[in-house]
């Protein structure tokens, strides 16, 4: 069992979540319901930010795209990190929730114009560039309008983190950035520099998600920084920040092991250090973009079981009231999760069972062969770790409306995203007049 923030086991046998049982948050807000631990939540912001700022200049965005709502950029704010937006639609978000547009870095592969244009008439403080022709359409757009934007310029610098092949990005091949090894992002700098209107500040690159090797940061930290003194002696140009992205591994299952906030920071601000002295430049400042290692652990999904099927001699599968609408992860990447029966956490293990979910597709599945207590229709599954991505990559797949999110803390809990009705399932829907009303 792998408890994190506020979560324990009370009285009655129950896991609660920031004070409050998870049986009463099922019966007030209903099942499928997703629950953020705040505690939690501020206690891993805090955990990144300081541990960065103890080993010198620094700045944590919190990459948004593992979750986005109004109320969760509103504790970003407060806790001083800044933001990694990766969409105009997580923008407009940041925006509306009143978050200072010149923290904020905003990162895309394909910007639209539109895109580009809301970013540069907000001001954004950075904007990560990821080709040659967004580099020339971002010039272009700025020459418009008489302004300039600071830029980084993302690069990938073939290093291949051990994780899931559809979540490595630093590879030689990605859809991502200028390749290093081949002389393009060198080209890419010699054009950042020539191109009206933008000021090029820094790198950035990104080697992939949920990675626990902190040799493979040291690794791409070391690259990243001989490719700036590199710039620095072939072309008399300092940088002054260098972003070395997100990815920290976090716990879900049995065989994860991550680390410490502090061990990243170290792995990368003393790589940084250690490689300015010895080319005699200044120190840029170091950024990185937690996302799902600020709010993954701090998330849970609550489920009501129903039906169960028992395959003699195979397997026993449970059904919950959700499944891959809700959680696509397990279906797109294989991913593991822990679960507990929220309202029976205090009894043994008594059979293995796999989880089912209720949309119509053989591949709903959520977890595999786990070991619970005997379960009964309407019993509560709570999975660990879902904060990071489940909201994010959820739909509306056999029109099944998507659950609500509340925030707990200290016994008061909070709706910061309603759940959906059968009529916001069809609110975008229209019938054109030539189609007949049935008779």
């Amino acid at each position: 069992m792998y408890l994190t923030g506020t979560m324990q086991f009370n009285e009655a046998g129950h896991l609660e979540i920031g004070g409050i049982d998870v049986v009463d948050l099922a019966r007030d807000y209903g099942t499928p319901l997703w629950v953020i631990d705040e505690l939690g939540f501020r206690q891993n912001c805090r955990a990144f930010r300081d541990a960065f700022a103890r080993q010198g200049n620094s700045l944590v965005l919190y990459a948004s795209k593992a979750l986005t709502s109004l109320a969760i950029i509103r504790m970003v704010n407060e806790e001083g990190l800044g933001l990694d937006v990766v969409s105009g639609g997580e923008l407009y978000t940041a925006l509306e929730a009143g978050f200072p547009p010149q923290l904020i870095y905003f990162h895309g592969n394909n910007k639209s114009i539109d895109e580009i244009t809301l970013a540069i008439d907000n001001s954004v403080g950075r904007i990560v560039v990821d080709n040659f022709y967004e580099l020339s359409l971002l010039s272009d757009l700025c020459r418009a309008k008489n302004y300039t934007q600071d830029i980084l310029l993302r690069i990938t610098p073939g290093v291949e983190a051990h994780t899931h092949e559809f979540i490595q990005t630093g590879q030689i091949d990605s859809k991502f950035g200028f390749t290093l090894p081949d002389g393009q992002a060198m080209e890419g700098i010699k054009m950042a520099l020539n191109s009206p209107n933008i000021n090029l500040v820094g790198l950035h690159c990104h080697i992939g998600s949920q990675v626990f090797e902190m040799d493979s940061f040291r690794q791409a930290t070391a690259l990243m920084m001989d490719f700036v003194v590199e710039i620095h002696n072939k072309l008399g140009y300092q940088l002054d920040e260098i972003d070395m992205g997100g990815g920290f591994g976090i716990y879900y299952s049995a065989g994860d092991d991550p680390t410490y906030a502090d061990d990243w920071a170290d792995a990368v601000m003393s790589t940084v250090a250690e490689k300015a002295r010895q080319a005699n430049i200044n120190i840029p400042r170091v950024i990185v973009e937690p996302g799902r290692a600020i709010v993954g652990p701090a998330g849970v999904t609550i489920y009501s079981i129903g039906s169960w099927k028992e395959v003699t001699n195979v397997r026993k599968y449970l059904a919950v009231d959700g499944g891959m609408a809700d959680n696509i992860r397990t279906a797109l990447y294989d991913a593991k999760y822990s679960a507990i029966l929220g309202n029976k956490a205090n009894l043994s293990p008594q059979e293995v069972v796999s989880i089912a979910g209720k949309c119509c597709e053989s591949g709903d599945m959520l977890i595999w062969d786990i070991e619970l207590p005997a379960a009964e229709a309407g019993d509560l599954l709570v999975v660990f770790a879902t904060g990071a991505y489940n909201y994010s990559m959820s739909s509306n797949y056999n029109r099944l409306p998507r659950p609500a999110m509340v925030l707990v803390n200290d016994g008061r809990s909070d709706v910061i995203i309603k759940r959906e009705t059968y009529a916001d399932l069809i609110s975008n829907d229209i019938i054109p007049q030539r189609l007949k009303a049935p008779r």
